[in-house]
């Protein structure tokens, strides 16, 4: 094969990439190909920021070993259908997905040219595994992890030395990369993924009895990484398990838990797992933008609010907290709490965000969908002395040591709809928002 065209969606990366390694192996030149969908732009001005810091990274990765990053705005099919037929490719290569949207595409792809579609974005392949008696998913995450664990993953993809591309190919020009709206958050891109995973590699010892530690801060948060594929999910895992860092390895099994659950639901968003957790919400607007503002008056959700402003990021306990504070004591439906996430989130995604969502809310695969947390005990216990809530509601700065946990009221400021209706009191705690 003379010419293959490589789109790439959420794998933005040179190294273990197989539908690039395919594509150099199998053609003579090598069109590696971004399309920015216009319909996409404005859904997170963070996630914006983080992508277009990614694409540009990937195109200095490119151009390093004789390529170039393609760039075109517009439908992705049509574009790439049309960038195909201009330089004549025999194949385009892609990453297998699993939201509508991603395999839409894929479908409008398969029906106008040869399409090859490889695996990359998660550790095994969504439709590997299936449960016994004929189910198409696993909606359980324990027996799933049974299975994960005893599957034979792939093997790594090789990283091509040289790109040769087409002549005459136009890369096109990368917008400016656009402002975000948490001036905090990380920056994208596959070097800095590398970078700080190989900084993650040398404290992961901890992160077993750590990562609920909220002010140690003891999470890898490369999270965002693995969302655009700055780094292989397979590698990650493959690095954390030769450190026999299993609780990790763990954390990385939920997430391919969810990619399998989208595959077979793609409208995890907006459509319950469980139809029946999906009791009558209340829609009160004061409660929702309260909760949004980090104005509850309960301080350690207040905290994660604000850090998910300021980072675009929220640690995994606090995301626990948060969500559960939102949909089990205010009542409030859970899709709104989702989008706000997906809004502000560098890591949001379909199965991820909205996957433990409903698992808060219990709409989904949570085994205990009645279960309920107490937000002042969380904190009193994976934030015994206040530091994360100070760090972050520095309204509180003045109060020492877990007295900072007692619910607050900043001066003058109405508390309508706060109301809560299920009590602060509640059962043992046991889960966690899973996010590596």
């Amino acid at each position: 094969m003379r010419t293959a065209v490589v789109l790439f969606t959420r794998d933005l990366r040179v190294h273990d990439n197989p539908a690039l390694a395919e594509a150099c192996e199998r053609a003579e030149t090598v069109i590696p190909l971004y399309v920015l969908d216009p319909k996409l732009g404005g859904l997170s001005a963070n996630r914006s920021r983080f992508l277009h810091q990614s694409l540009a990274d990937l195109r200095g990765q490119l151009r390093e070993r004789g390529g170039d990053l393609v760039v075109r705005t517009g439908d992705p099919v049509a574009e790439t259908i049309r960038l195909a037929r201009e330089h004549e490719a025999g194949a385009i290569h892609v990453a297998a997905d699993v939201s509508g949207y991603a395999r839409r595409r894929e479908r409008r792809l398969a029906g106008e040219r040869d399409l090859r579609v490889h695996p990359g974005v998660t550790v095994v392949d969504p439709g590997a595994l299936r449960p016994g008696g004929g189910g198409e998913c696993y909606k359980v995450f324990t027996p799933y992890y049974r299975s994960w664990s005893q599957a034979t993953w792939r093997q790594q993809a090789s990283t091509p030395d040289r790109i040769t591309l087409p002549e005459g190919v136009d890369p096109g020009r990368l917008p400016d990369i656009p402002d975000g709206e948490s001036p905090h958050a990380a920056e994208g891109g596959e070097t800095l993924g590398h970078r700080r995973l190989s900084a993650w590699l040398l404290s992961i010892d901890a992160y077993a009895d750590g990562h609920d530690d909220m002010p140690g801060d003891r999470t890898s948060r490369l999270s965002p990484y693995l969302r655009w594929g700055c780094l292989s999910p397979l590698s990650v895992a493959e690095a954390a398990r030769a450190r026999n860092a299993e609780a990790f390895v763990r954390q990385l099994c939920w997430r391919d838990f969810y990619y399998q659950v989208t595959r077979v639901f793609p409208k995890l968003s907006t459509e319950p797992l469980r139809p029946a957790g999906d009791r009558g919400w209340r829609y009160d607007e004061d409660a929702l933008r309260h909760w949004q503002d980090g104005l509850t008056g309960v301080p350690v959700v207040d905290a994660g609010m604000r850090q998910l402003r300021a980072e675009g990021w929220m640690h995994n306990r606090a995301r626990l907290i948060t969500a559960a504070f939102l949909t089990k004591h205010l009542g409030v439906d859970w899709r709104l709490g989702l989008d706000w996430f997906f809004r502000w989130l560098i890591d949001g995604d379909v199965p991820n965000n909205s996957g433990n969502w409903q698992w808060v809310a219990g709409t989904g695969n949570d085994s205990r969908p009645h279960r309920r947390f107490n937000p002042i005990r969380q904190a009193l216990r994976f934030d015994p002395e206040g530091v994360y809530v100070r760090r972050y509601v520095p309204e509180l700065k003045g109060i020492d040591g877990p007295a900072v946990h007692q619910p607050w009221r900043l001066p003058g400021t109405e508390r309508r709809g706060l109301d809560y209706p299920g009590p602060l009191e509640s059962q043992r705690d046991e889960a966690v928002w899973l996010r590596p």
